[in-house]
């Protein structure tokens, strides 16, 4: 069960959030500042943090800063008020992943989550095995029969989310979300495309294909082996 702690100097916005979370699945914290998010942070493992910007004693942006200085990388999604540019430009330069403005959806909370989580995951794994092909996250390479493919790095992160659950199908939209982001306006279709061009630098490769399910998505499944 992944934690999360939010951290929301309102508290009963504070409450909703934990309420939602614990209804997916999740195991929220609730700090009121930034000083009690860290003081959650040092006693408990926490897999991603849900923060305000404008809290008493630390701020959201202090709190965010002073994280990714100690070189820490957990996933942060920021939710504030202000919906101003250069307040999300404030958000991402202090090392937020991501940003909400309130008043918040929580269903694109929830979504806003997971999509983090995922990416996280991937990230955290940093290297994935096929049969004899290998998979390296640090430099979006693929390294088979000696061979190392240097791939573009969306190429790279579908590919990466398609061999990293051999089997399961994964539709256009959640590829969209994870790859592109959720706020994203490009065209799904770019989905198709960036698989036709996998497809051609990968089709003599032993060990995997990616697979068409008509109508849903795609997946990448291990070839047999022959004999």
């Amino acid at each position: 069960m992944f934690k999360i702690l939010v951290a929301e100097d309102d508290a009963e916005l504070r409450q909703l959030f934990c309420r939602v979370l614990t209804r997916h699945g999740f195991q929220p914290i609730g700090a009121a500042d930034g000083v009690e998010a860290l003081q959650v942070l040092e006693r408990d493992y926490i897999d991603l943090i849900v923060s305000d910007i404008m809290m008493p004693q630390l701020d959201g942006y202090a709190l965010v800063r002073g994280l990714r200085d100690s070189g820490n990388t957990i996933p942060v999604l920021m939710i504030t008020a202000r919906d101003g540019f250069q307040d999300m430009q404030f958000g991402f330069l202090a090392g937020a992943d991501d940003y909400l403005v309130k008043p918040i959806n929580v269903n694109e909370l929830v979504l806003r989550i997971n999509a983090l989580l995922r990416r996280a995951q991937m990230v955290a794994d940093r290297r994935q095995t096929l049969g004899t092909t290998t998979f390296e996250f640090d430099s979006f390479s693929v390294l088979t029969g000696g061979v190392q493919t240097v791939l573009p790095q969306k190429e790279f992160l579908l590919l990466y989310k398609l061999v990293s659950s051999p089997g399961h199908i994964f539709t256009r939209q959640q590829l969209m979300d994870d790859i592109w982001g959720i706020d994203t306006h490009t065209d799904p279709r770019t989905v198709d495309v960036h698989i036709n061009r996998l497809r051609d630098r990968f089709r003599e490769n032993q060990d995997f294909e990616i697979i068409t399910v008509r109508g849903i998505g795609y997946k990448a499944e291990r070839k047999h082996e022959e004999g």
